[in-house]
Formats: C-alpha cells, structure tokens, sequence
C-alpha cells in the first residue's frame, strides 16, 4: 500500500564491562536485549524491524572501540546494511567523547540514526547531539573516575605487598588473590639460579635448561600463545634472573616492596647472580647506528633470522661480524646454515656484486647500498636481492653470489665465468670497505667530528685521516683492488697520503 512506512532496519547493540554473572541464564546482556526490542516493536509503525543477528560484547570496556561485536557492527553499516542503531543506554556503546566522534562521524557518513531506549533523544538535530556530548561527558568521567580508584587501591595493595593479578611468575600459583609457592616450580626456579652461576653464560645455560626440558610457566588461557611451557631465550632469561619477587618482594612505581608470598631464593644466591649479570654487561653496549655496519636491517641467514652486527676484541683490535639473531637468542637449532660471518667478508662481496651487476650506473653513483633491498646467506652462495628504481619499467632485480665454503672468499657468477679467482688483498679490501663506513657515518651524523669517530673506534685521529683517503679511490681502481685483478700490485702502501684530485691520475696506483 502507499501509504505503508519504509522499513528500517534496526541493529541491537549490547555490552558488558566484566564477566560477572554472565553465566546466568538471563544476564545483562538479554536484559538489556530484550528492552531494545521492546522499544523497536514500539515503533513497528513508523517501519522499525530488528535485525535478527546479535551484536554482543561481553567482558569488554567501553573506554576504546576494540571490541569484536562493534567491529561487525560497523562493517555491517558500511555495507549499507543497517539503518538504526539501538543500545539500552549511550554508555553501552562507548564511553569516550573521542570515540564518540567517530562513530557519530561515520553514522553520518550513512545517514544511521541512533537511539537509546532509555535515555531518549534524536542524532539528527543540534539539540540531540548536545544531550549525546553531556551524556558522554559524565559517562567519560565516571570511568576516569572509576579508572583512578582501582588505581589508588592497586598502589595501595602493592605497597602492603599484596598481590593484586596479573602474570603469574614460575614458581608461584594464584589462589584466593594471593601468591602460593608451587613447590615443583619452586625448585626449578633455584636450579635456574645455580646453574647460572655454574655456567657464567646465557648460551650454554640455555642449551643446559633445554637439556633439562626445563621450560616457560605453563599456563590455561584462551590466547594460546600466553599459555607458555615454551623453552628459554636470552630476553626472558634475563627478565627471570633479575625478577626479584623470588625474593619475597613486590614490585610497583618502580619501587620494591616486602611482599605477603614467600621467597624462593636467598639474598647470597639472588646477589651473586645480579653482580654476575652486571659483569657481563659491561663494555658490551654499542649503539647500532655506532657499529659501523653497512648490511644492518638487510642481511638475513637462509632460514629468516635477521643478521646483526656484533664484534670482538683482540689486542685492542676490533673484529666486526654479522650473527644471526637466532643464535643471540640462544636457538641454535633455529640458526640457518651459516650462524656467523666476518663483516668485511660479506661487505666486500656484496660491493663487488653491485659492482659487477650494473657498473655504468655504479661508476655514475646511481647505485649504492640504499638500494640493497635484502641479503640472504646460504652456505654455498648469497641471494642479493636489489630493489627497483624510479622509472616504471624497474623491476627488483635478484643476484647470486657463490661463497666458497673452503676459502671463505666470494666471487660473483656472471655470464661466460669460468669460476677461478683472482687473489685479493683482503686487507686492503677490509680497509677500503671501513673508510666508506666512516665517511658514511660522518655523512649521517652519527659522529660529529673525526676526533669522536676515532675515540669511538679506539683509534688515533691521524690513523682515521689517512684510512678516510681510501673511500676517495676512483671506482675504478676500487673495483679492481674489490676483484683482485691487481692484488698482487696494489698494496696499502702504494696509495699515497696525499691523492691526486683527478681520478684519471689514480690509475697510476695499478701499474
């Protein structure tokens, strides 16, 4: 007939702040269901009709928008699918003014109209929306206000020592709100403390623990990957060894306090254990961006495991490498077929990949190490993987660089290579590729002048000065020392302190 309504289709939307009493046969969430529906049949004259599926959050908070039901709600609107939306009251649907925007914003977008049973009031005019914004603001207000209480009494409680929730350490169960020694648990926690001091070392106390099955707390959550019972890293490990609620204490604003559940390590034992950690730390900090490496964030062992810098020391002489992250973490079944390699090894190879992929546009400085997408090491070669330039028509373009595996050295397969290779000064090779790092990082900013990159690098200046020189070789000749192809003529001596400006002259250096 025409003169029957549109029909409007109404979305129900319920929520509930915690799970108490959501067991019930009849909970709030069908209360507050079963009042929307009432309110909709009320208005079956002007063409409402509730939608049949369930919007229902239970056990979220109103205070943010990440919320499953809400989520399907709004795709739902977006679809064009929903014409009203109903909830009990305002608070049901958020309970933050800036949450509110958005989902005022995108109703709008769609032209949804929006009701609360009990507190009633139309979206569509100015006035509504200042009753919305008043009602938000008292709801938004309670919730601080409700927020800063449960704060003050948790403070409160943890300053007593008193065990308010949260992840259940090993060693320990949670029972009537308090913290219980596990017995079982408890002596594998002292284990853990003394075979660190057996040891002295993450690495082999990682392969001990795994020996021993000896794992992560096993717990029963919903989220499987919090369930734990997994073995040991070094990250945790650490957190475990310098946690001192084994010492009966408890911790909250930073602060230490005695606590109500029972120690499970002595002072002596939890003590040595800390001047250990403190010993092993020290002089192992570097930034980074101070580690002079030119492959950080691209090279990668052939199992995924990112390669990151590290080094040694001998005789005040520093050692740069590149080790997988698996093996930091103490997983060595996780570490691909090559754990560990010399830093001017892999530098020089990839240099002399790039050089021999496109030299014209090397020798013009198109191409350079920013373009370097990804490395991956395998045992017999490495999969270089170069990213596409500005024109259209650039693709990614991906090199294979075979390693020999008896001389540890790298050479390039390209066309017509017969695969024999010329000797070359690694030593000139490894010098070349550290001026171009230095120069790099003085570009940058890492360092400010030359007097703090030789004081990072336990270095003279004067020695950092006359390396620098190197980093200004022609491409030429820096390629061809990069080869071999005059190794048995180029030598660190040759090249003289002082260079000539013209690069046709510095060919000088290879007769």
């Amino acid at each position: 007939m025409p003169g029957n309504p549109k029909v409007l289709r109404c979305a129900i939307y319920t929520r509930k702040s915690t799970e108490h009493g959501l067991e019930l046969e009849f909970n709030s969430l069908d209360a507050q269901r079963e009042a929307c529906e009432a309110y909709i049949k009320s208005q079956a004259s002007q063409g409402w009709k509730a939608i049949s599926q369930h919007y229902d959050d239970p056990a979220y908070s109103g205070g943010n928008l990440e919320r499953p039901a809400l989520k399907r709600l709004l795709r739902e609107i977006e679809l064009g699918r929903v014409d009203v939306v109903v909830v009990y009251k305002i608070d049901r649907l958020t309970r933050s003014l800036a949450d509110f925007a958005k989902l005022v914003e995108a109703f709008d977008t769609k032209s949804i109209s929006f009701v609360a049973v009990t507190q009633q009031f139309n979206t569509t005019t100015s006035m509504g929306r200042l009753t919305l914004n008043v009602l938000l603001s008292f709801a938004q207000f309670e919730r601080e206000l409700s927020s800063e209480r449960v704060r003050d009494k948790i403070a409160a409680s943890r300053r007593k020592g008193k065990w308010t929730g949260g992840t259940v350490p090993l060693g320990y169960d949670a029972k009537d709100k308090k913290l219980v020694t596990n017995k079982a648990e408890a002596e594998t926690v002292r284990t853990i403390f003394k075979r660190y001091l057996d040891l002295k070392s993450f690495s082999k106390l990682v392969a001990d623990l795994d020996r021993r099955g000896i794992v992560t707390k096993r717990r029963h959550t919903k989220v499987v990957k919090y369930n734990g019972g997994i073995p040991f890293t070094y990250g945790p490990l650490a957190y475990f060894l310098k946690n001192r609620i084994y010492l009966g204490e408890m911790h909250h604003g930073g602060k230490w306090f005695k606590g109500e559940q029972e120690a499970i390590v002595d002072h002596a034992t939890f003590e040595r254990v800390q001047q250990l950690l403190k010993a092993k730390t020290q002089g192992r900090k570097i930034k980074r961006s101070e580690s002079g490496a030119l492959l950080v964030g691209r090279l990668y062992d052939d199992r995924g495991n990112r390669m990151s810098p590290s080094f040694s020391s001998k005789n005040g002489v520093r050692y740069r490498f590149y080790v997988s992250s698996a093996l930091l973490r103490g997983r060595k079944e996780a570490v691909g077929s090559v754990s560990r390699i010399a830093a001017t090894e892999i530098e020089s190879a990839v240099l002399t990949a790039l050089a021999h992929h496109k030299g014209d546009k090397f020798e013009r400085g198109a191409v350079s190490i920013d373009m370097l997408e990804r490395i991956v090491i395998n045992r017999d070669h490495l999969q270089i993987t170069i990213a596409a330039g500005n024109d259209a028509d650039d693709v990614a373009t991906k090199i294979k660089v075979a390693r020999s595996t008896e001389t540890r050295g790298t050479s390039v397969l390209l066309e017509g290579n017969d695969g024999s290779e010329a000797k070359r000064n690694e030593g000139l090779i490894q010098t070349i590729v550290r001026a171009h790092v230095w120069v790099q990082c003085l570009q940058d900013g890492t360092y400010d002048s030359i007097e703090q990159l030789a004081e990072a690098n336990r270095l003279h200046p004067k020695v950092i000065r006359q390396n620098l020189r190197l980093a200004f070789l022609s491409p030429s000749v820096t390629f061809s020392i990069l080869e071999g192809r005059h190794s048995a003529r180029s030598s660190l001596a040759r090249i003289p302190k002082l260079l000539p400006l013209p690069w046709t002259q510095h060919r000088s250096l290879l007769s």
